[in-house]
């Protein structure tokens, strides 16, 4: 599926999205620092994929953890610098919330630590019951792995 709008398209053609690109700016960010290529190429082939294209360069990438049947997470959002500000992080939204594979699903959650604002606008919100989910936590795990 595709969606163009003003300048950007928006896609999930698996083809289309940079992997190099991808790899070194999410091996930068707080929440995959360090992750490793094998890593994120796996990550990526088992994940539903968007990105946000400008003249044929990708600017933005999204990235949907799910069974496409119950639940989702979104992970590993980002707009490369020179392109914030732009609305592609939106028109990315707006496409995830539209693609058929997440139809119907009931749970769709996310984390982030400073783009609430962004994420509210399409619906998402706080945990209804916080207390009620767990996690293990491993921050750091990237850096101290080779490979797979």
């Amino acid at each position: 599926m595709e969606i163009t709008k003003v300048d950007c398209l928006v896609s999930d053609d698996f083809k289309k999205m940079d992997f190099a690109m991808i790899h070194l700016y999410l091996s930068q960010t707080y929440w995959s620092e360090g992750i490793s290529k094998i890593r994120m190429k796996r990550a990526m082939e088992n994940s539903l994929n968007v990105g946000a294209f400008v003249s044929g360069q990708q600017v933005g990438y999204a990235r949907i953890v799910t069974d496409q049947a119950t639940y989702a997470y979104l992970c590993d959002v980002f707009v490369l610098d020179f392109a914030k500000g732009k609305g592609y992080s939106k028109l990315m939204l707006e496409f995830i919330l539209k693609m058929h594979e997440l139809s119907g699903i009931k749970r769709f959650s996310l984390a982030t630590k400073d783009a609430h604002k962004l994420y509210a606008q399409f619906g998402w919100k706080p945990l209804e019951n916080p207390a009620m989910y767990m996690e293990i936590y491993r921050p750091g795990i990237y850096k101290l792995l080779d490979e797979l």
